[in-house]
């Protein structure tokens, strides 16, 4: 068979493409990502003592205690709360933020940059920060609220279930505000100003603009910021490890706190609870991209 002289002349960088410019950054995916993938899932099918040292396989052992652990339904339960409540709160206030942004007011550059301090601040130090705040003997609320009356006595809010879970709903949501406003904002300045001046020519109110206008064109951007925070707030852990490390026993743990409980005491049940959280992720999020169909134009109609 002939080759065509023309290819056998072809330079090196066209014969390969764009395999150059894009092999760093899959080796990469396959260092960071796919490999520790594979470790995971590899390791949930192990025998490891607590030292570290591999004693044969298990099998599905690993997966059948886990199954038989009486606080995982509890856990996935609170899991389910948990992201809901951060993610619902956080879209709902960061889109009323981005509105308010996107308005000019006295002094918004300097709220503009306030808001970005919970972003550039360590979640775990903000979390860590707001344990203290709410200590039992030394934290600045039970001062507060005792010395103004409001209670009775210092009150242990992190230690009971029922207070610890809102106050750590409002430190995510607090965390989150930050980059799912700024994201929102940015979809925001996209939308032409024309449109909002055409539609107040056809009579249309404020209302009516945001429902008709607004809120279509600020779909791509709200659903970026919608899966980020899904899968953020799911695998959230320095939060709830920094406020509670999931305590008292299992009571405020979510699938990724509960992981890090077992492993002090079996790594390969721990491995095996990373592989059902990595596996549960990625049902969610595909499910979700499913429903809102993320692969369709903003205006096609089903």
């Amino acid at each position: 068979m002939s080759v065509d002289p023309a290819a056998r002349r072809r330079p090196l960088h066209r014969t390969l493409g764009p395999l150059p410019w894009i092999g760093p950054a899959v080796l990469l995916i396959l260092l960071v990502v796919l490999w520790p993938v594979y470790e995971m899932v590899r390791t949930s099918f192990l025998r490891i003592s607590t030292s570290g040292f591999v004693r044969g396989s298990a099998g599905l052992d690993k997966y059948r205690k886990l199954l038989g652990e009486t606080d995982l339904g509890h856990v996935l339960l609170s899991t389910v709360v948990w992201t809901l409540a951060v993610v619902g709160l956080t879209m709902l206030l960061s889109l009323g933020l981005a509105q308010l942004f996107d308005q000019r007011f006295p002094g918004r550059r300097f709220a503009r940059w306030a808001l970005i301090a919970p972003w550039a601040a360590s979640v775990l130090m903000t979390s860590i920060g707001f344990r203290w705040m709410l200590d039992r003997t030394a934290g600045v609320l039970n001062t507060a609220m005792t010395d103004l009356g409001l209670i009775d006595g210092p009150r242990d809010w992190l230690g009971d279930p029922s207070t610890a879970w809102p106050w750590m709903v409002a430190v995510a949501v607090f965390v989150s505000l930050p980059f799912t406003t700024y994201t929102l904002l940015a979809g925001l300045q996209t939308i032409p100003a024309e449109i909002y001046e055409a539609a107040r020519v056809d009579g249309a109110s404020p209302w009516q603009s945001y429902r008709r206008i607004t809120l279509p064109l600020l779909r791509p951007a709200f659903l970026v910021g919608l899966v980020i925070n899904l899968i953020n707030v799911f695998n959230s852990f320095p939060v709830i490890w920094g406020m509670t490390q999931g305590g008292p026993s299992s009571d405020t743990a979510t699938t990724t706190v509960f992981m890090y409980q077992l492993k002090s005491t079996d790594l390969g049940e721990s491995a095996a609870m990373s592989v059902v959280n990595f596996a549960l992720v990625v049902l969610m999020v595909l499910a979700f991209l499913r429903v809102s169909r993320w692969n369709r134009d903003t205006g096609e109609e089903s």
